[in-house]
């Protein structure tokens, strides 16, 4: 279920890349047009493009490193290890739930389903991520919410 999970981010994540490039190119080619030269100095129409193709020209870049980060997870590395890691597959019990998370360094808070199964996508860098790290099947750990403080068990993991 691990590669079904990877594919489906890595997918997700290359096809924002190619609609992100497209409105990139077309803003900088807006900005640029001599058509849509400023005719008065209230007229920011090509200056508001041109923030707007440098911002989505940063987002281009930061998504080419999340599908970059994301075909280098090693789904087997948890196994390998023997505890949880980046690839880790985790069920968790909270208040009497199962929940099953997918632990990555890119795209948290990304919720797939794959074969009846909803299964939440955690970064390392969350505090659900960060402490799920090293732990094994039994551990239970404590994560702060600016509303209380939960307590989760570790189920299981693959």
């Amino acid at each position: 279920m691990k590669e079904v999970l990877l594919r489906e981010l890595i997918q997700r994540s290359r096809a924002e890349l190619t609609q992100l490039e497209a409105a990139a190119k077309a803003n900088r080619e807006f900005a640029t047009d001599q058509e849509f030269k400023a005719e008065s100095k209230y007229d920011t129409r090509a200056l508001e493009a041109s923030y707007l193709a440098g911002a989505e020209s940063r987002r281009v870049e930061e998504l080419k490193l999340d599908v970059q980060m994301l075909e280098e997870v090693d789904p087997d590395a948890s196994k390998k290890l023997g505890e949880i890691s980046i690839g880790a597959l985790v069920k968790l019990l909270h208040n009497g739930q199962e929940r099953w998370y997918f632990l990555i360094p890119t795209a948290g808070g990304t919720v797939l389903k794959v074969a009846d199964q909803t299964v939440l996508v955690v970064s390392v860098f969350s505090p659900i991520g960060d402490a799920l790290v090293g732990l094994k099947v039994g551990d239970e750990f404590e994560v702060e919410t600016p509303k209380e403080s939960r307590v989760y068990k570790v189920m299981s993991y693959e």
